[in-house]
């Protein structure tokens, strides 16, 4: 029988490291400490309905795996170590309450579960740092532990139905917050929070060098089923995690014989001139937070509307993507001579030659880029938008993967951010399938609702699509006008 996780008290790794924490109280067994080193003034009333107040952590520890794990440094891809993809993956799944659920038992059964589901996905309990010469980074595999919290909060479960009334109000449903992934953070950071009304939020945090959406959420499903019980180890899984990060390395002998990928466009990278103020914008103005459903029926309007202006179909995220990229830019009156872009992820797995092996959880990923002027984005209707969406997608082959690579390993190319909308498909990960034993989640999304737009699953619909981007406030009530009425 494997030996429990290790949980070792979050204080040693604060005086160890130095990363910026959003925890409030921190409560262990010797220690209760404040880490904005500020003493609470009880004469302060607090206020009602804001979610930085309302979560207090009870307990915060690292958990390492529950088995010995090799000991030695792993190199990250050239993919991985791309400068824009240094943050913090935040999810934030929400569980309805359950009857005579206890609470003790679900908290030694998860955490009892992460520091098995550590074992095979050990690199996660590593730190991720740049490499000696600085060409890309590694992860150095010492079995350092992730970071376990348990909160509670006097939200209930109602309160996700609907988006945060601003970025950041659900924040503090994962407390640990990172500034910086490449200084000793641990790449994984979970927070369970027990809400008022029974219910549970789990928060968890993945450094995304060390895994792209696929990678994170099969961790998730493995996880959740070792705490079922489903599952009791390596020897159970289907697919065993998969690092092999060298396969997405500069192919240097290939390079130095073939140049065609010189001649490869890469329009993510190009910077495009900013007419209208886009940067400072959106820098210095309130975003507000969006969220609309699409059902199966919004959705086949949507092709049905792109398909009669065009003979060629197209795929749901195909029209989706483009009608709110469409509506995005009408909404924030851009000059009709700015040039836009729409970014997306394109899973490149089976794009590439040979494809990635099963189980790899790396970022295995490129952007794909749309590009057009406001005015014939804004003129020419969704089928346009869309087809530039479909175009984009067949682009990317071995030949564009192998660019891309180059191209982020000799000059650092990192995509500008003039008059771009990132769209991310989360609907198709699986997360809406994580069940620790609290059922499905009735709430997938992400800890705070930025300007990266989501594309989430709904509960109990599986054909519907729920659409979260947070807009500048001057533009929010025209962009929910026109992303709901789709034949505008």
């Amino acid at each position: 029988m494997p030996p429990p996780p290790i949980h070792t008290p979050i204080v040693s790794l604060y005086l160890s490291l130095s990363l910026s924490l959003s925890l409030s109280y921190c409560f262990s067994p010797s220690l209760s400490l404040y880490y904005n080193h500020r003493k609470p003034n009880p004469k302060k009333k607090k206020k009602k309905n804001t979610m930085a107040t309302s979560v207090r952590v009870k307990e915060a520890i690292v958990i390492v795996p529950s088995e010995p794990t090799p000991s030695h440094v792993l190199p990250l891809s050239a993919i991985d170590s791309q400068l824009f993809l240094r943050f913090t993956i935040e999810y934030l799944l929400v569980y309805k309450p359950r009857h005579n659920a206890n609470q003790t038992a679900t908290l030694s059964r998860v955490k009892s579960a992460l520091g098995k589901a550590l074992v095979p996905y050990y690199p996660l309990a590593g730190r991720v740092r740049p490499k000696p010469d600085g060409s890309s980074l590694e992860v150095v595999c010492r079995a350092q532990g992730a970071v376990f919290i348990e909160a509670v909060s006097d939200r209930t479960v109602s309160d996700f139905d609907r988006a945060p009334r601003f970025v950041a109000q659900w924040r503090k449903l994962l407390s640990f917050q990172v500034s910086d992934v490449l200084k000793g953070a641990p790449p994984l950071v979970m927070q369970l929070t027990w809400l008022k009304d029974g219910a549970v939020a789990i928060g968890v945090g993945f450094n995304h060098c060390t895994c792209d959406g696929i990678g994170s959420a099969e961790f998730l499903n493995l996880f959740a089923e070792l705490a079922l019980g489903k599952c009791r180890g390596l020897a159970d899984l289907k697919t065993k995690p998969v690092w092999d990060r060298h396969l997405l390395d500069p192919l240097v002998k290939v390079i130095k014989h073939n140049n065609n990928s010189k001649n490869i466009n890469l329009p993510e990278f190009n910077r495009v001139q900013d007419l209208s103020g886009f940067v400072t914008r959106f820098a210095n103005e309130r975003l507000t937070p969006t969220s609309i459903i699409y059902n199966r029926r919004q959705l086949g309007e949507l092709k049905n509307r792109a398909l009669s202006s065009n003979s060629i179909s197209f795929t749901s995220f195909e029209v989706l993507s483009g009608h709110v990229w469409r509506s995005w830019t009408r909404a924030l009156n851009l000059p009709s001579n700015q040039i836009v872009k729409l970014l997306f992820s394109i899973n490149i797995r089976n794009r590439v030659k040979p494809s990635l092996p099963a189980g790899y959880y790396g970022n295995g990923f490129v952007l794909g880029c749309a590009q057009s002027s406001v005015k014939d984005l804004v003129e020419k209707g969704v089928w346009y938008a869309a087809g530039l969406v479909k175009t984009a997608k067949e682009r990317v082959n071995n030949e564009y993967v192998r660019a891309v690579v180059e191209s982020v390993s000799e000059s650092r190319a990192c995509p500008d951010s003039v008059g771009v909308l990132i769209v991310s498909q989360w609907s198709r990960l699986g997360l809406e399938r994580v069940d620790f034993g609290l059922g499905r989640p009735v709430h997938v999304g992400p800890i705070c609702s930025d300007r990266y737009c989501l594309f989430l699953p709904v509960a109990d619909q599986s054909d519907a699509v729920k659409v979260m981007v947070a807009v500048p406030t001057s533009a929010s009530e025209k962009y929910e006008y026109l992303v709901k009425t789709p034949y505008s």
